[in-house]
């Protein structure tokens, strides 16, 4: 009987140390979060930068930087294109000329989300290839309201020089090919980061 309450015994005591001890549960935890300081990441004193480059949204020719790449059945009868989803790689540059210096690549997928209003759902990445921001990207995720003069949409993150990233843009558009749809936007980036 002795040899039966000691192996019953000592597996119960081992279970409950292990699940009921504060320490190891603090250890457990330990190992899943952290608190970090952002000097121990390298992180130096935040900054506020102003970006302007302008993009060219270019859907037809034919080396297109747009593409639809889906769409509902009622989206070619619908007033706002509701349902259509287009892939983007359209060039940044320092100004509106397309022959203007290349600054990077606006790269993502925007959709036509409203049934009664112009309005796209924006999730696009900038993607910066000149100057000291070479390398480093802004994520962009927000509702682009088309026909209003600035449309703000908020900045969700970024990689490289923008790690920790926050902010907003204001998009206006600058110019509409009405035959062909082809948009020339400026964007203005207001952008906290380290």
């Amino acid at each position: 009987m002795a040899k039966l309450v000691s192996n019953i015994f000592i597996p119960l005591a081992t279970v409950f140390v292990f699940f009921f001890s504060p320490s190891l549960a603090a250890v457990e935890m330990n190992r899943f979060f952290r608190n970090l300081s952002p000097a121990s990441l390298g992180l130096q004193e935040e900054k506020l930068s102003h970006l302007q480059f302008y993009i060219h949204d270019i859907l037809s020719g034919p080396r297109p930087t747009a593409v639809r790449v889906a769409e509902a059945p009622v989206t070619n009868t619908s007033s706002t294109f509701f349902g259509s989803v287009v892939m983007m790689d359209d060039p940044l540059t320092l100004g509106p000329d397309p022959n203007s210096k290349p600054v990077g690549r606006a790269q993502g997928v925007y959709a036509s989300d409203s049934q009664s209003e112009a309005v796209l759902l924006m999730a696009m990445t900038f993607v910066f290839t000149e100057g000291k921001y070479n390398g480093s990207t802004l994520s962009i995720l927000g509702r682009n309201k088309v026909f209003d003069a600035v449309r703000e949409m908020p900045i969700v993150g970024g990689s490289g020089a923008f790690r920790f990233a926050r902010g907003y843009v204001q998009a206006k558009t600058y110019t509409v090919d009405r035959k062909t749809s082809n948009a020339v936007l400026e964007y203005n980036v207001y952008v906290f980061h380290y």
